[in-house]
């Protein structure tokens, strides 16, 4: 029976800095083993997911441009469109009648994941093949940064500081881009599946190309670091990377971005509070997340870090709810940003935390409705990440933002967007206000066609200290 090497992509749609790739196409050159890279569609599932349309759209764009990328290292990529996890093992069980499969992966951390895996994994050792699984999401691999009782860090600035240690310790390594192999002619006899769907091309505006992406992370550490951790908070400033969404998909991983932050900014990556440092926080906060979802796997169940929030009596009312969804609300910073979400499939982050706060603290609306709606349109939407930022907000995760600790919307819309080029972009209606009534336009009896604050902040602030208070009570 012929050797097969099943480069088996899931997040990781990149020919650099790809372990799996790359062992699959060492391993073959060792061994003459033919090399079939394998992307299964599964939208039943990425539906079960609340996966936004815009990331499925950006996925399967991804997935064509990545044939052709790979087709040069004369891989041939077939990619199908399945409609469930359940599909993924009977495109393997079909491989495995025909071929003698070593399966090349990078493991993910999400529960029905691991499940899928673990089910492909039995089938093809089974058949006596060989399963390699790579963890490489994370540049320090989940349970590989732990304090010195060999604990998980439940906190972020100590787990920064020895994630940080390590770095020094052990440097970054990045694959390079796999030599072609020679060509081969595998004949596969798999299960009437179609080829992969086009999507709607919702993120047309997102390029594709490894090469446009690999350019646009050299040139925001080259041309945009320096000012990151001045321009990263105003929504209105291009401020910000724009990589999540690859990073997300793996177009890029954080390997290549620590490497070339290290390149382009090497006297300031280390400088505390520069703006190289700060991005690297970021990126750091990202492993973080991904650490704390595998060491805690209840919160992929949504089930809160700190587990007495569990009791606390959310309102839940659901006309709140749309209004927020619709960006209604009658706080203009809460509603561009929650127009800007609808319109691009993407929110700057200073304005995912206003959000998620206004959500939870202000409409007492539980913050998994917001955590679901967020994925439900985010182009970057990435589960740990997600879970992460919206239980900080909501004070009850892990390193939380202590529930009496409550941003005031009109505050935070003066600081953050001072001249309102934001509010103006996405609340047309504002658009011939200035000073603090574009901020709060109330204040004037209200503009035509905007509606009236759908709640008052401070009386909002009261209750929710009382719904925190009530839960918090010793015994």
């Amino acid at each position: 029976m012929q050797a097969l090497n099943i480069v088996w992509l899931r997040n990781d749609l990149r020919c650099y800095d790809n372990a799996v790739l790359s062992s699959a196409v060492e391993d073959a050159a060792r061994t003459g083993a033919a090399v079939l890279a394998l992307f299964i569609a599964t939208p039943e599932t990425w539906q079960l997911h609340d996966m936004a349309p815009i990331k499925q759209d950006l996925i399967r764009r991804r997935v064509v441009q990545l044939q052709q990328e790979i087709a040069t290292l004369n891989i041939p990529l077939l990619a199908v469109e399945g409609s469930s996890y359940q599909q993924v093992s009977t495109v393997f069980a079909a491989l495995c009648r025909q071929y003698q499969l070593k399966v090349f992966v990078q493991a993910e951390y999400e529960l029905r994941e691991q499940q899928r895996d673990a089910a492909v994994e039995q089938l093809v050792l089974a058949q006596d093949g060989q399963f390699i699984c790579f963890d490489t999401q994370c540049l320090m691999p989940p349970g590989t940064i732990r304090t010195q009782q060999g604990d998980i860090y439940k906190v972020f600035t100590p787990f920064k500081r020895t994630w940080l240690a390590k770095l020094k310790e052990q440097g970054v390594h990045c694959y390079a881009r796999p030599k072609a192999l020679p060509a081969a002619n595998l004949q596969l006899a798999l299960p009437a599946l179609p080829a992969l769907k086009n999507g709607d091309n919702s993120s047309a505006q997102w390029p594709v190309t490894e090469a446009q992406v690999l350019e646009l992370m050299r040139a925001f550490c080259r041309e945009k670091v320096q000012d990151y951790h001045k321009a990263r908070d105003f929504p209105a400033i291009d401020g910000t990377s724009k990589l999540s969404a690859y990073l997300a998909l793996g177009v890029v991983s954080p390997a290549q971005c620590v490497a070339r932050l290290q390149l382009e900014a090497a006297d300031s990556w280390q400088q505390d509070k520069s703006g190289a440092e700060v991005w690297l926080s970021e990126l750091i906060w990202r492993e973080f997340y991904k650490h704390i979802l595998v060491a805690y796997p209840q919160l992929i169940k949504h089930q809160p870090f700190q587990a007495d929030t569990a009791a606390i009596r959310w309102n839940n009312n659901p006309s709140l709810f749309q209004a927020w969804c619709d960006g209604m609300t009658g706080y203009p910073i809460v509603d561009a940003a929650m127009r800007q979400l609808n319109q691009t499939g993407w929110m700057h982050n200073r304005l995912r935390m206003i959000t998620a706060g206004f959500l939870v603290k202000d409409l007492h609306i539980d913050w998994r409705l917001g955590e679901r709606y967020f994925m439900s349109k985010l182009i970057d939407g990435d589960f740990a990440a997600n879970n992460g930022g919206w239980q900080w907000a909501a004070s009850t995760g892990t390193d939380a933002a202590p529930y009496f600790r409550i941003f005031n919307p009109l505050s935070q819309s003066e600081k953050f967007d001072p001249q309102g080029d934001f509010i103006r972009l996405y609340v047309p209606q504002l658009s011939k206000l200035q000073g603090k009534a574009l901020h709060w336009p109330h204040a004037l009896g209200g503009v035509k066609g905007y509606p009236a604050p759908v709640v008052d902040h401070a009386v909002a602030r009261k209750q929710t200290l009382a719904l925190f208070a009530e839960v918090k009570k010793p015994g």
